[in-house]
């Protein structure tokens, strides 16, 4: 998507301050679905934070309008479905395995991913200073994960399985945003990215019912949705997470990355991992140990080198 760099002075300033606020959102996203998943499944935490994604996208989907092909359709059925079911599912099953702030270092490391994917899919080539980051952010993760303080004041503790879940979040997270390039090339970015989270949240109905359907056939319990018995608590975080993290974030990236030089604007999403490791830590009283703290430290140092020196892909959209 071309970006518009001669923004007038003020839009950029505007720019600048849109991606910050998402990059701060973003960065509270783990902490209110960890409030959630005290008091639901996974399944229906994340069903649930689309459907409040949806009415937060709607004014999108009523006044903007795309017509795609059919092989076009079929891109975004499939990045829709890997983006937020495949993605989702696998990132909030893993931090209801792990803790916020272990989960938010691992998140740390997407720049770090969209550089190698450049690289592998795009054409494009890692100097020294690029491969020395790349290593850096492996050695970093490695770290967070292996050498976690697992005591906690909490009853959650970080898990192996739990990292290795949102690790491979990201993974996917990486195939949402190549199948997505192509759409977003000759069509709106707010637009496309409403009709990908309005189908996506109808493949998590989809997945929903199947599961409780099936479920007895398995031999395995699986709850219908919760409606009573939910706190005002966690309707609140569902709410928030969904309109304010998902909807609201993705339209304020969108728009401010079209103001200002996305080399630049990358280096605010390394807010999310510093604001959710903060949160986890201070809010929810989880612990880090040396070596994750250094790790997560090495995490932000590659991510901050590659976005700020310009080398990255351009993040285009970015859902979260």
């Amino acid at each position: 998507m071309a970006q518009r760099h001669s923004a007038p002075g003020h839009f950029r300033f505007l720019g600048y301050g849109a991606c910050a606020l998402a990059g701060t959102l973003w960065g509270t996203g783990f902490y209110w679905g960890r409030l959630v998943l005290n008091e639901m499944h996974v399944e229906h935490m994340v069903l649930y934070r689309f459907l409040f994604a949806c009415l937060g996208m709607a004014p999108v989907m009523l006044r903007g309008r795309v017509r795609l092909t059919a092989g076009e359709t079929r891109i975004m059925l499939l990045a829709a479905f890997f983006g937020i079911p495949v993605q989702f599912l696998l990132q909030f099953h893993g931090l209801a395995l792990t803790t916020v702030s272990h989960a938010s270092l691992m998140v740390g490391a997407m720049p770090v991913l969209l550089a190698v994917a450049a690289v592998l899919f795009a054409g494009e080539r890692l100097d020294w200073i690029g491969w020395v980051a790349l290593c850096a952010s492996t050695a970093g993760a490695a770290m967070v994960v292996l050498g976690g303080d697992h005591a906690t004041t909490g009853r959650e503790t970080p898990t192996l399985t739990g990292d290795l879940l949102v690790i491979a979040s990201l993974m996917v997270a990486l195939a949402w945003i190549l199948l997505s390039k192509k759409l977003l090339q000759t069509h709106s970015a707010p637009v496309v990215t409403a009709y990908t989270i309005y189908s996506g949240t109808l493949m998590l109905v989809i997945c929903n019912l199947a599961w409780w359907l099936l479920a007895p056939l398995m031999h395995q319990k699986f709850a219908p949705m919760p409606f009573a018995h939910i706190s005002a608590t966690a309707w609140i975080a569902s709410a928030i997470s969904g309109v304010f993290c998902t909807a609201t974030t993705t339209l304020l990236w969108n728009w401010g990355i079209h103001q200002v030089p996305a080399s630049r604007a990358g280096v605010f999403l390394n807010i999310e991992p510093v604001l959710g490791s903060i949160l986890g830590v201070e809010l929810l009283g989880e612990r880090l140990g040396p070596y994750a703290w250094l790790g997560g430290a090495l995490i932000l140092a590659a991510a901050i080198t590659l976005t700020m020196r310009g080398h990255e892909p351009e993040p285009a959209v970015i859902l979260e």
